[in-house]
């Protein structure tokens, strides 16, 4: 848990207010690990080296395992609500190396680039080029150090299918990184994602490991798929590396539950926090 995070401020305003039942619910956020994601925005200490130092150093201090997500690629989010990132492919390098300074060779798992890999049909060719280099850029330089576990996004299995995205791992380099991740974000089921995950791999060859995010998937995906704030979601399986498949390494909370994903079904922006949606998303978790 971390004590100063949104979701614990709100349980401690909620509980001052009187709302208990409420601040007994959004405590299922509070106290759950999540990941950090770094990208083009700081948190006060200097530079994303030391933002990232700042992070892994904290949690080592509480004697956990830091899931950092690097969300910089260039043309991010193809424009979309979380559009942004690195000004240029130079700037994204360096964006990597100041990461991978601040990891210092730390024991950290590293999600690499949600979306990227899945999305990559709204790029020209040269920036898909771009985006091969810079994904096979970023495994080389963070899975350097034998403590760094990388794991390139692979989307979901509402996506692309499971030979095409395994190719764009394969361009990507996910040889040289411990595995992928899935569902990042979004709202598909485990049993859904273990599927796709089995496909993938069986297409690499047996040869990764993936890790699920699991943050807001209790109930499923929204009808339609609709991906953006969709109503009547759950909170998922808390982070666990018990998951009872060998090609698992966790079920992990990866997007902060309560986060919005943009100004969608009456959401702020992208990233911002949403308590009454963190509510919701608390009142119906699973189990």
């Amino acid at each position: 848990m971390q004590p100063d995070s949104q979701a614990a401020q709100t349980e401690q305003q909620w509980a001052r207010e009187g709302r208990s039942a409420e601040a007994a619910e959004i405590e299922k956020v509070a106290s759950q690990p999540t990941a950090e994601w770094f990208g083009n925005w700081s948190y006060g200490h200097g530079s994303t080296a030391g933002d990232v130092n700042w992070w892994v150093s904290a949690a080592g201090a509480e004697d956990t395992l830091p899931v950092i997500v690097a969300y910089d690629m260039p043309w991010r989010d193809c424009g979309q609500y979380s559009a942004g990132g690195a000004s240029s492919v130079a700037a994204y390098r360096q964006f990597i190396d100041e990461l991978s300074s601040g990891i210092a060779g730390r024991k950290t798992v590293v999600i690499l680039e949600p979306d990227a890999l899945a999305e990559l049909e709204c790029l020209s060719a040269e920036q898909q080029a771009s985006y091969y280099s810079l994904l096979s850029y970023a495994v080389a330089t963070l899975a350097s150090s034998p403590a760094v576990s990388v794991y390139l996004d692979a989307g979901n299995a509402g996506w692309q299918p499971a030979a095409t995205m395994a190719e764009r791992l394969r361009k990507a380099d996910v040889a040289g990184a411990r595995g992928f991740s899935l569902n990042v974000s979004n709202f598909d089921s485990s049993a859904n994602e273990s599927a796709y995950g089995e496909a993938i791999d069986a297409d690499l060859g047996d040869s990764a490991h993936f890790i699920v995010d699991t943050s807001r998937n209790g109930q499923g995906a929204a009808p339609g798929g609709e991906w953006c704030n969709p109503p009547g979601r759950g909170l998922g399986t808390p982070s666990t590396s018990a998951t009872g498949n060998p090609l698992i390494d966790a079920y992990f909370w990866i997007k902060q539950p309560g986060e919005s994903d943009g100004t969608c079904n009456g959401g702020p922006a992208a990233g911002e926090w949403w308590p009454e949606y963190a509510l919701g998303l608390a009142q119906r978790a699973a189990g």
